[in-house]
């Protein structure tokens, strides 16, 4: 199985000799931020090269259309809006999938990703579905949380490993999960009522919250749910008996903040399948497992030797679109 030891060592091995190549390079080496820059850049054409070739292997497997949709926010100790799914991812996609000639493949979208804003998700959801008629699976590598779990169960498949997760669909609001806010409001009407002289106490923490926060968290949670239920039905349900029960099972949990308790809860394969998702186990096919894993270790090997990137968007044709950043 690959992973990230073996894919750092290849990397290593192509780029050893390149490197010697620029050190004995007389016109360069006097120069020490010449050279530096030309080692810097030699990294990055090489990643991406890299990057190119696993994923025209899974291509070659799958033989669908591929776009990678990566995050890099588990290795930052910083809050960035730009690891979220936002507006600006959609001319990442834009680019991706203008790269791709024949759509009627379908894509796979491996994904990994903390979640974002609900609208942008929609945004991103609509265009994709539109443009590859609803022939989309996601391939969750690692975990696709909260707005993330929006879009894998916007497609007809889900594929994840052991170890892969998705979570709530518990929507953030300006940074904020909306469903803990809407609890928490509920906690404060509760205890004031039955204790009164907790009021004091709630008033300092309410406070916080401008006027019409709640009820736009209300708002943002209850679109969050008609999107979801409406995906579900429309595309990995759409042929299946008592499809509205089976939703609704899956709702109840993933969009219920009393079942899920916490907004990043890990939902991992046998959880989503004991659900009713439509999930498939990577494991279940071993060339397939080892090219999504080698991609996916290929993408964390560039996340750190690029400090500066925050998320990859790209497709298996070349389009590749690199937000960088404070990480």
């Amino acid at each position: 199985m690959g992973n990230f030891t073996s894919i750092e060592a290849e990397f290593n091995n192509r780029i050893n000799s390149e490197i010697g190549k620029i050190l004995n390079d007389p016109a360069i080496n006097t120069n020490p931020q010449a050279t530096q820059s030309k080692i810097n850049e030699l990294f990055q054409k090489t990643l991406l090269k890299m990057r190119m070739e696993k994923m025209q292997a899974l291509c070659n497997i799958t033989h669908r259309n591929l776009i990678c949709y990566i995050s890099a926010w588990l290795q930052s100790s910083v809050i960035n809006p730009e690891f979220q799914i936002n507006d600006n991812d959609m001319n990442g996609l834009m680019n991706a999938v203008s790269g791709i000639e024949d759509r009627s493949k379908g894509l796979d979208l491996v994904l990994h990703t903390p979640g974002g804003i609900v609208t942008a998700t929609e945004s991103i959801v609509n265009y994709l579905r539109k443009m590859f008629n609803m022939d989309i699976r996601v391939i969750v590598p690692h975990m696709a949380m909260s707005a993330g779990t929006m879009i894998a169960c916007s497609s007809k498949e889900i594929i994840m490993g052991k170890e892969s997760s998705l979570g709530p669909i518990d929507p953030q609001y300006h940074n904020v999960p909306a469903q803990g806010v809407l609890k928490e409001f509920e906690r404060a009407m509760d205890e004031t009522i039955a204790t009164p002289n907790r009021s004091l106490i709630w008033k300092e923490i309410i406070s916080q919250y401008r006027p019409s926060f709640v009820g736009e968290c209300d708002n943002v949670v209850k679109m969050s749910y008609g999107l979801v239920k409406g995906w579900l039905l429309e595309c990995m349900f759409k042929r299946s008996p008592r499809k509205n029960e089976r939703v609704k099972t899956i709702l109840d949990e993933l969009s219920n903040h009393d079942a899920s308790k916490v907004h990043d809860r890990h939902y991992d394969f046998v959880k989503c399948k004991r659900l009713g998702l439509r999930v498939t186990a990577l494991e279940a096919d071993q060339e397939l497992q080892e090219a999504v894993l080698s991609l996916y270790h290929c993408y964390l090997l560039s996340i750190y030797r690029n400090a500066s990137s925050l998320k990859y968007i790209e497709n298996q044709n070349g389009q590749t679109f690199v937000i960088n950043g404070q990480r």
